[in-house]
């Protein structure tokens, strides 16, 4: 079987032709389900590569995406900018902010940020949705098989509707010059003396002369999680 050298081309093809359904859908069967805040990742993004003129990435950092949540938005930028964790593409600020930065490796850049007018009044706008994501999700109620369905379906119609906002409605967007990180260093492994594993060398712990893993070591080291960037 010839693996294809550009496995991104079906996704450039999508944002080449406006076709925003569709880049929906793929954000979807990334993030698992259909939401309102992916939706509004993927409207993000190519709104953004287009202010850019970016028409492909390779995932090799020539595009970098600077996410200012680890909400649902930022699923939809991954799927339609191409910037992930694992490409080194993707910077995480823990900010609590509905907003991606996008930007060349040039420096030049558009953040594109989620109106707060638009989340002040998003409760009223689907209120049937709300209220069920409010019991299922915030306050963590056992729903019905019959809730449970009801929210998907509400959720995915609230995703595509999300579509055909106005973006002026949604967003505020800035054009500006940013300094741009340095490329992602290729680090050297070490094996930990105590459990076996490699280690990022710059990870280990060193303990009579030998490298200690930070697990081994029980040292602390920072965790993100729903909750965002914090020591564990």
């Amino acid at each position: 079987m010839e693996l294809p050298l550009k496995p991104r081309a079906p996704i450039q093809d999508l944002i080449r032709q406006g076709d925003l359904l569709a880049l929906l859908k793929k954000a979807g069967e990334f993030h698992g389900h259909f939401c309102p805040y992916v939706a509004l990742g993927v409207r993000a993004g190519y709104l953004a590569l287009k202010a850019l003129g970016i028409e492909q990435n390779l995932g090799m950092e020539e595009v970098i995406a600077i996410v200012e949540t680890n909400n649902c938005f930022s699923d939809g930028i991954q799927v339609v900018t191409g910037c992930t964790f694992a490409n080194n593409a993707l910077i995480y600020r823990d900010l609590g902010k509905t907003a991606v930065t996008v930007t060349r490796r040039d420096g030049t850049a558009v953040r594109v940020a989620v109106r707060a007018e638009y989340n002040e009044t998003f409760d009223a706008r689907y209120p049937e949705a709300a209220a069920l994501f409010d019991k299922i999700v915030k306050e963590r109620q056992q729903p019905t098989a019959e809730e449970q369905a009801e929210l998907s379906r509400l959720w995915a119609e609230t995703s595509y509707a999300q579509l055909s906002v106005p973006q002026e409605e949604l967003f505020t967007v800035a054009q500006f010059k940013i300094q741009v990180p340095a490329y992602a260093p290729i680090l050297a492994s070490v094996t930990c003396a105590v459990c076996g594993e490699k280690v990022m060398e710059t990870r280990a712990r060193v303990r009579g002369g030998q490298p200690i893993c930070i697990s081994c070591a029980g040292a602390p080291y920072a965790q993100l999680d729903g909750a965002g960037i914090a020591a564990a």
